[in-house]
């Protein structure tokens, strides 16, 4: 395996993620605080948590407004083995797949509710978590070959990782009011889309647009207000530069990959931006 896609530690998401950073932290990592260095973790936009599963800072709150993702979490954390249960009987076939996809995760205990996440999304499409306005995922089946749909050794080992770490479900604002100086956090919003074509943000049903961004640089103003260490990436669109760009904010070019389009010729190379406070 090459250096791009190397770890610090063996811990690695277990969820698929839309602009999941798993393979763009060798790039991340010499920006990283150290964990001698700051008091507590932040990380609002949790999606696959692949900086959190790499850095594990001992002191973390997670979170995010998909309160069905935090639930994934929340019971890998605490209730692995009812996880692994309930994970048994899913198998990667179509018919199948829609069957599961049209469940009524009310009617599930929440092991059964993680666990019907988790298969989604290792035999949806791309591994796209996307809802619509009801809030019903709506992503069609994927059509791989023979995908893990229970991996044991990477959830017992985030499941170990994710113990006293403070899990909630929470706007990103709200999620960091309480940071204090050398408290470090970040963010991994959404992009803003390069153009209208390019990107989407309705991963949520309640979505995140501009009105979003403009708040969340406003959070990362009063945070670098109260020396609290802040972290941001989002794409290279103008209005990143317009928000972060006049202020003294360290801003670092990050060579990715876009690997979400439906069309396979606008898949490649796309440089983002890593927006950092310190």
């Amino acid at each position: 395996m090459s250096d791009e896609y190397s770890y610090v530690n063996s811990t690695a998401p277990f969820l698929k993620w839309a602009g999941g950073k798993q393979r763009l932290l060798t790039q991340y990592q010499p920006f990283f605080p150290t964990a001698d260095a700051i008091g507590h973790y932040f990380e609002p936009f949790i999606g696959s948590a692949a900086v959190f599963f790499q850095q594990q800072y001992p002191v973390a709150t997670l979170s995010d407004q998909n309160g069905k993702l935090i639930e994934v979490y929340q019971q890998v954390r605490d209730d692995l083995d009812q996880v692994f249960e309930a994970l048994a009987p899913h198998r990667n076939e179509p018919d199948y797949y829609y069957e599961v996809r049209s469940q009524n995760p009310v009617d599930l205990v929440p092991a059964e509710r993680a666990a019907r996440l988790i298969y989604l999304n290792k035999t949806c499409y791309n591994g796209l978590y996307r809802e619509n306005s009801k809030g019903e995922f709506n992503v069609p089946f994927g059509r791989y070959k023979n995908p893990k749909i229970c991996d044991e050794v990477r959830l017992r080992a985030a499941s170990a990782a994710l113990r006293g770490v403070n899990l909630k479900v929470a706007d990103f604002a709200e999620a960091v009011a309480t940071a204090v100086a050398n408290d470090f956090v970040y963010f991994d919003p959404p992009y803003v889309p390069l153009s209208p074509t390019s990107s989407f943000t309705n991963y949520h049903k309640n979505g995140f647009g501009q009105a979003d961004q403009e708040r969340l640089a406003d959070v990362v103003a009063e945070l670098t207000k109260r020396n609290v260490m802040v972290m941001l990436s989002n794409s290279s669109a103008p209005l990143v530069y317009e928000l972060y760009g006049r202020s003294s904010y360290r801003i670092i070019d990050i060579q990715a990959r876009r690997n979400i389009n439906s069309k396979a010729g606008q898949r490649g190379p796309v440089k983002e931006l890593l927006i950092l406070n310190y």
